[in-house]
């Protein structure tokens, strides 16, 4: 049955909960940890009945079907309807069903049929102290040198104890033995306790390697668990022992020149201490110099062999102490004493008495450099000696006296070809076979001013580029001097010169220690081209040494310059119109744009572009030459007045450029070329004769009250206005040729077929407009006047071309047109005077 009870899930009841009335009644028990299987939790019947008033009993129980309906599936607890008790089904742990929490509880629901009723049931687990505290690990190793220090404290883990409440609060520790350690103990803000291990006795290795503790810990239950953890102490090892040689005297023989490697003999000693401590390395003690070059030791056995060559003639006996050390710096000693046995091996000693260095290169042949004293060890003729210089070297040596010889120069010395030489003596007994000895003197030359500074080359050559900032470093100008020290100090001065009048030190300057050419002003290169001056290079001997050298500096160009446009001329008075005929054919040429750069090379180069236009569709610009020309062929439908925007720009980085605005009037007549550009001159006319409409206006005025008199007078003033308006005529007269550009060709600058004019009147004052003329163009010029005195001057102006596409010429031809047109303006002005 109660298999059948668990079987049920709280999520089979959870609709008809909705749909049924429920009762409510809470109930809870708290019972122990543990308790056995069959342990009665509680009267149901009984309890509800008295918690309800609902008169619950087990009748009820058994007709109801009450059954349990426990959360999680749990098997802990289970219903007997007969009796109306809960019973305990399994064993409760509360360390397993809640671990730390803390109460630890769980619900259940009693379901009742007809009528449908639910009660809700907690029950607590009580903690019971069923577990002993328990230690992180099995065995706790620690590692601890015999040289600790007394007072020492080694932190323990602590144990921990499933339990909760004073169940689980550890209230104790206790470690055994207690011989060399003793526990500490602090209570952690919990409640809870954790230990300490101080040491409060040394450590012996030699006596204990080893030490085995037992750590207690004790919680507060009732009664009492206690757990325990093995504390291994390996106590490692401190050099507190020297090694100990097993002799105090080692004896040996050995013959002189043994050959190297040969043994001697061994020495030996101990280390009671173990690993690092114990391990002992022998040395030569350093009571007795020069040992350590006649024999060596081996620092792991002990082991003594030959290293040099040994001689007799300088120690029969030889006596001296090996140390044994460990690696903690302990040591022992104990003597050696080595017997010599003797052979005849001995070569000539050289001593040096004296030797100068370094000797100065201009020393005369026969200096002195040294004196040496050669000796030889041996007797007869294996003790006579003879000394020679190895190598040729303007060296040789001479014997003063016996035994002594002097060191002296053969020849001159050049510092610059050899300052230093290697020296080699040699001196030989006469033995059988010779013995030798070499000895190596380094002789030093030093030096005297006797180099100039020498530059690497004889002309030096730069760029820099124009517009630069005052300070600006061109270049360097190096030059060497063989000599040294102070004779080769070099020191850079610039030669004094002018450049464009002006000296050469506003332009450049000469760092005297590096020879560094700073620009000392920013250079233009349309002022100055190339700058050319003398560096010279001075030494600091005395007297002091120099040599010069050239330095040319080239300025090279920036794009700093816009293009300057020559022609169309643009004035602020007159209108200057290109006149195009309307039977003109495509690639007709209107006229031509000319523009100069006063840049060079490639920044002078100009392009022509077409920039804005009345019509972009009937007119062109060469790229190269600038020349206008038409595209297609002229109707009656364009535009008497065409306006062009050609913009010229050079090839530079960055490009600059310049505009300039082409008129041009598509018309075969000047009457219809005025009419259309009267409109556009209106404004200008109106602001330049002011004063003549003032007059005019005052004449109108009084014509209206004035008598016929005044009509004639004002006859007389119109004619005075016509008068002067031809006398204000802008005509060509004198020929202008742009500088420097007359002859050249293309890529923008002023074809020589085209020429420049000024027309001018006798008052030049106002008469200032400058037009020019190719050879197949009609040129227009408006000006503020009536219909009929442009008229006038077209007339006078066919008159004086002869035709509209003859070129202007210079010459006598030239003058004749300009004299008659001049008398033409002076009859003019006769008339109008009368």
């Amino acid at each position: 049955m109660g298999s059948n009870i668990f079987g049920f899930h709280s999520r089979r009841f959870s609709f008809l909960l909705f749909l049924f009335h429920v009762a409510h009644g809470d109930l809870s028990y708290s019972l122990p940890e543990e308790m056995k299987r069959g342990s009665i939790i509680g009267n149901i019947a009984k309890d509800l009945g008295m918690k309800t008033d609902l008169g619950l009993d087990v009748r009820r129980l058994v007709s109801g079907r009450a059954r349990l309906v426990i959360e999680d599936d749990n098997q802990y607890v289970v219903l007997n309807q007969n009796k109306g008790h809960i019973v305990v089904n399994e064993r409760i742990d509360r360390e397993q069903l809640c671990a730390k929490k803390s109460p630890c509880s769980f619900s259940l629901e009693i379901v009742l049929e007809e009528p449908l009723e639910l009660f809700s049931i907690t029950i607590e687990i009580q903690d019971i102290n069923d577990h002993a505290p328990v230690f992180p690990k099995k065995e706790i190793k620690l590692e601890i040198s015999e040289s600790t220090p007394t007072g020492t404290v080694f932190l323990l883990d602590s144990a921990a104890d499933p339990d909760v409440g004073t169940n689980s609060l550890l209230q104790n520790y206790i470690l055994t033995p207690t011989d060399n350690f003793v526990l500490k103990q602090y209570v952690n803000p919990d409640g809870s306790k954790y230990a300490e291990m101080m040491l409060q006795k040394p450590l012996d290795r030699e006596v204990q390697p080893r030490l085995s503790l037992k750590l207690l810990a004790v919680d507060g239950g009732n009664p009492q668990k206690s757990g325990t953890v093995n504390i291994e102490v390996n106590v490692l090892d401190a050099n507190d022992n020297a090694p100990v040689f097993n002799q105090s005297l080692y004896k040996a023989a050995v013959i002189e020149n043994a050959p190297k490697g040969t043994h001697v003999v061994t020495v030996n000693a101990s280390d009671i201490d173990t690993g690092s401590n114990g391990k002992v390395a022998y040395y030569f003690s350093k009571s007795k110099a020069g040992i350590a070059d006649l024999f060596d030791i081996d620092e792991a056995t002990g082991r003594i062999y030959v290293a040099k060559e040994i001689d007799f003639e300088m120690d029969k006996k030889i006596e001296f102490r090996v140390e044994a050390k460990d690696q903690g710096g302990l040591t022992d000693s104990s003597k050696v004493e080595i017997e010599v046995l003797d052979i005849n091996d001995n070569a000539p000693v050289i001593n040096v008495m004296s030797f100068t260095s370094p000797v100065s290169e201009d020393s005369a042949p026969g200096t002195t450099l040294g004196i040496i004293n050669v000796k030889d060890l041996d007797s007869g003729e294996n003790g006579q000696v003879r000394c020679t210089i190895e190598g040729s070297v303007p060296f040789k040596i001479k014997s003063n006296v016996r035994s002594y010889y002097t060191l002296i120069t053969d020849a001159a010395l050049d510092r610059e070809s050899l300052s230093e030489f290697n020296i080699t003596v040699i001196a030989s007994d006469a033995g059988s076979p010779p013995l030798s000895t070499r000895k190596t003197f380094n002789l030093k030359v030093s030096d005297v001013n006797d180099n100039s500074p020498k530059f690497p080359r004889n002309f030096y050559r730069a760029w820099i580029v124009e517009n630069n900032s005052p300070g600006l470093s061109i270049m360097t100008v190096n030059a060497k001097d063989p000599d040294e020290n102070q004779n080769a100090r070099v020191s850079y001065i610039l030669e004094d010169c002018e450049i464009n009048g002006s000296p050469v030190s506003e332009y450049v300057s000469v760092n005297a220690e590096s020879g560094v050419v700073h620009a000392v002003r920013s250079f233009d290169y349309e002022q100055i081209k190339q700058l050319l001056f003398i560096v010279k290079a001075q030494d600091g001997g005395s007297p002091p040494l120099s040599s010069n050298v050239t330095v040319k500096i080239m300025i090279q160009d920036q794009n700093d310059n816009p293009p300057q446009v020559l022609y169309p001329v643009q004035t602020g008075g007159s209108l200057v119109a290109e006149m195009v005929p309307r039977s003109a054919d495509v690639g007709y040429l209107v006229t031509k744009v000319v523009a100069v750069d006063v840049d060079s090379g490639q920044n002078a180069w100009l392009s022509y572009k077409l920039q804005k236009a009345t019509d972009r569709a009937l007119f062109e610009v060469g790229l190269q030459n600038g020349e206008i020309r038409t595209i297609r062929q002229v109707t009656d439908k364009d535009a008497v007045k065409q306006r062009l925007t050609v913009i010229v720009e050079d090839n530079g980085q960055p490009s600059r450029s310049a505009t300039v605005i082409v008129n041009v009037a598509v018309a075969d007549s000047f009457p219809e070329v005025l009419s259309e550009f009267t409109e556009l001159t209106h404004d200008k006319e109106y602001n330049d004769n002011l004063t003549f409409y003032l007059v005019l206006a005052l004449a109108v005025v009084s014509f209206l009250f004035i008598t016929c008199l005044v009509v004639i007078i004002s006859v007389k003033i119109y004619r005075w206005r016509q008068s002067r308006i031809l006398y204000h005529s802008n005509l060509p007269v004198i020929p202008y040729y742009p500088p420097r550009y007359s002859d050249t060709l293309g890529t923008g600058t002023l074809p020589h077929v085209y020429n420049y004019e000024v027309c001018r009147t006798t008052d030049s004052r106002k008469s200032d407009c400058k037009f020019g003329r190719a050879g197949s163009q009609n040129v227009l010029i408006m000006d503020p006047s009536s219909t009929g005195t442009m008229q006038r001057i077209q007339s006078e102006k066919r008159s004086w071309l002869g035709s509209e596409k003859a070129p202007l010429r210079a010459g006598p031809y030239r003058d004749r047109r300009k004299r008659s047109l001049h008398r033409a303006a002076d009859r003019q002005r006769d008339s109008g005077r009368e």
